[in-house]
């Protein structure tokens, strides 16, 4: 009788397991596997998601690791001494980079996407041709300033007070800025700052201001000089 039921617990045995797989695949989360080309699922859309906040073009969020998406992962580690495949440290970088900050009690805190993409304007148009670290020192002064009582306390307030940048005045603020841009004030304000604490910025071989000279000098980076 037994023998005869076989066949019916055989398939209810496959079902189940496919059951269980196709919900683990569809609860998958970013990080709980390392991704590569031909990867697909939840947590490559999640990736998708996070490549496109830092403006990295991958196409269409299909949950598909294809050849954009490869391109983009390869990109983004390049730019942050990163390599292989979409592995815990990519990952680890990928999330510090578009999580959100929150307070002591856990309410979530940040910037409004305007004032990111306004950032990442600034810092394409002041130093789209300087090293990464140097993009990312741009947008630390600009949040320096937000921090300090010498200037305004919002980022649009910093970058448009008059006579404050010079891509305001020309109009390079108005264009498109290069992904090494967005990502760049993504981490600056994720708190990294590689200008120590800057005020100010400027490009030896193009000013001769005497009070941007006599700022104290912390370091330069590329082009730019990094000033108290």
């Amino acid at each position: 009788m037994l023998f005869r039921y076989r066949p019916l617990l055989i398939l209810a045995t496959i079902f189940l397991i496919l059951t269980v797989c196709t919900s683990s695949i569809s609860n998958a989360a970013l990080g709980d596997r390392p991704l590569a080309r031909g990867s697909r699922g939840p947590e490559v859309t999640e990736l998708q998601k996070r490549l496109k906040m830092l403006g990295y073009v991958v196409g269409p969020l299909d949950g598909i690791f294809g050849a954009q998406t490869q391109a983009r992962v390869r990109l983004f580690q390049k730019e942050h001494g990163l390599v292989g495949i979409a592995g815990p440290k990519t990952i680890r970088e990928l999330k510090r980079l578009t999580g959100q900050s929150v307070t002591a009690g856990g309410t979530s805190v940040g910037y409004k996407n305007s004032d990111i993409t306004l950032l990442a304007r600034l810092i394409s148009a002041e130093a789209k041709g300087e090293p990464y670290r140097g993009q990312v020192a741009v947008a630390a002064v600009v949040l320096n300033r937000v921090k300090s009582s010498s200037f305004p306390n919002s980022i649009p307030d910093v970058i448009y007070e008059p006579g404050a940048f010079s891509p305001v005045a020309n109009g390079e603020i108005w264009k498109e800025p290069v992904s090494s841009a967005i990502t760049a004030a993504h981490e600056a304000l994720s708190g990294t700052d590689p200008a120590y604490g800057a005020l100010f910025f400027f490009n030896p071989a193009k000013t001769s201001n005497k009070y941007i000279w006599s700022r104290p000098q912390i370091i330069q980076i590329g082009k730019h000089i990094f000033a108290r």
